[in-house]
């Protein structure tokens, strides 16, 4: 008797093992199974200080990290299931850690993007926001010298939180 309640027993933890699927994804992305596409327009630079290069870099790198980091390898040139678009409203530098005689210690160089997701598939997570970041430089090093640098690093940033709120949904 003993036999069969722990046979029985098994045999139902297997098929309830069997039955639930787990789905994972090392990039934590949750999408729809029905969401197929995305689309990223280009983010026109409307900042009062204009990199000239920014708007294409940012738009390309957005769409390198939906390519690389979830299932998406379609991208169209009109609406897909996920949708971006938006501007870059802000790109300045500010003096920061003023010391003697008026100089400042370090300098700041921060970047505001406005986004617009849409979600076809589940607009609940439908956003329109803005994501800043930035990155602190010496001051004795001019802007164009660690410009691209800078860059590097606040384009990942925003980028990185743009995904986050379009399809990981902590």
């Amino acid at each position: 008797m003993k036999f069969i309640k722990i046979l029985f027993l098994s045999l139902s933890i297997a098929a309830v093992v069997v039955a639930c699927k787990v789905s994972y994804s090392f990039t934590g992305g949750t999408l729809s199974p029905e969401v197929k596409t995305f689309s990223v327009q280009y983010f026109p630079n409307r900042a009062p200080l204009v990199n000239p290069n920014l708007s294409n870099r940012f738009t390309e790198e957005l769409k390198e990290k939906f390519r690389s980091q979830t299932s998406l390898d379609e991208i169209v040139d009109g609406e897909g299931h996920l949708n971006f678009d938006g501007e870059i409203t802000g790109y300045r530098t500010q003096a920061l850690d003023i010391k003697a005689g008026e100089i400042a210690a370090t300098n700041r160089l921060t970047v505001t993007i406005k986004v617009r997701f849409t979600n076809e598939i589940e607009s609940e997570n439908d956003f329109d926001k803005s994501f800043s970041a930035f990155k602190d430089y010496e001051s004795t090093k001019q802007l164009t010298d660690v410009e691209e640098s800078l860059l590097d690093d606040i384009l990942e940033q925003i980028i990185d939180d743009i995904y986050n709120e379009s399809v990981v949904n902590w």
